[in-house]
């Protein structure tokens, strides 16, 4: 009985492949090249209840993203500039380790607290900072209503 295993065992190493196979059988995943942006835009939305820091590629492809809310502040707090710069600095934090960003676009937007404050941080951070837009709206009262004038 002891012999019949053998043999058997013996018939089981012989048709299963051995370990010393070459690497094709043995595939290890390549690893992700990392994407690199050097040169970026930094988009800020600043109203008086939150803002939104979004740090985007020069095509506006969004990188990283961060708003006082999303770091904990709540209610009045997060209109202020000091929950402001908490949001910029994560965002940037972010992009700049993640994308090695080293130069950036400012692109500000809104009424808010924390407009200055979100371009200080991306200063703290040692960024370069190339331009500085203002996009907010202008309100103008609208277009004209339907109907005859009234005078």
């Amino acid at each position: 009985m002891a012999e019949d295993k053998k043999e058997v065992m013996e018939e089981v190493k012989a048709t299963t492949p051995s370990t010393d196979a070459p690497e094709a059988v043995v595939s290890k995943k390549s690893k992700k090249n990392k994407r690199v942006v050097s040169h970026g835009q930094l988009h800020i939305y600043s109203t008086f209840n939150n803002t939104i820091i979004t740090v985007t590629d020069a095509n506006g492809g969004v990188l990283t993203a961060s708003s006082a809310g999303a770091n904990g502040f709540r209610g009045s707090k997060k209109g202020t500039a000091y929950a402001s710069q908490i949001a910029g600095e994560k965002a940037i934090e972010k992009a700049r380790a993640n994308y090695g960003l080293t130069s950036l676009d400012v692109f500000v937007k809104g009424i808010g607290l924390g407009r200055d404050a979100a371009i200080r941080a991306a200063l703290s951070f040692g960024i370069i900072i190339n331009s500085i837009t203002d996009q907010t709206a202008v309100a103008h009262g609208g277009v004209r209503r339907k109907g005859e004038r009234k005078v």
